[in-house]
């Protein structure tokens, strides 16, 4: 399988855990020490941090979270990609770029996170 299918895979898992609403699942899928930043919140550095997040994002649920790699790459256990991303529009659109490691046990976890809003934002 292409690293461009198997991250499509991963992104399919995490979007199913985020609709539902399953902060921990959605956290499960960064590694440890795991960084996301996002325009809609201050930087989230490690798991439980991650998790804390992702249980306000995914508060309510019934999001209807989609991303579709647009590119990835790969070297040894290492990954990235930039996948477009899609919650209605509560949140809107935007692009995450990412940077993957793969466990020992061949499954990926995400080292870091970048999320990137495609929607206007107006100032008052």
């Amino acid at each position: 399988m292409s690293i461009h299918d198997e991250l499509q895979n991963f992104w399919e898992t995490y979007a199913a855990a985020y609709r539902v609403g399953d902060a921990t699942a959605c956290a499960a899928m960064f590694a440890l020490d795991g960084e996301l930043y996002s325009p809609y919140a201050p930087p989230a550095c490690g798991r439980a941090a991650i998790e804390a997040l992702h249980r306000i994002w995914t508060e309510g649920a019934g999001t209807d979270k989609r991303l579709t790699v647009l590119k990835a790459g790969s070297s040894g256990d290492l990954a990235w990609c930039l996948a477009a991303y899609s919650e209605g529009q509560a949140t809107g659109d935007g692009t995450s770029l990412d940077v993957f490691e793969r466990r020992a046990d061949g499954k990926w976890l995400i080292r870091m996170c970048s999320l990137n809003s495609n929607d206007p934002h107006t100032e008052d």
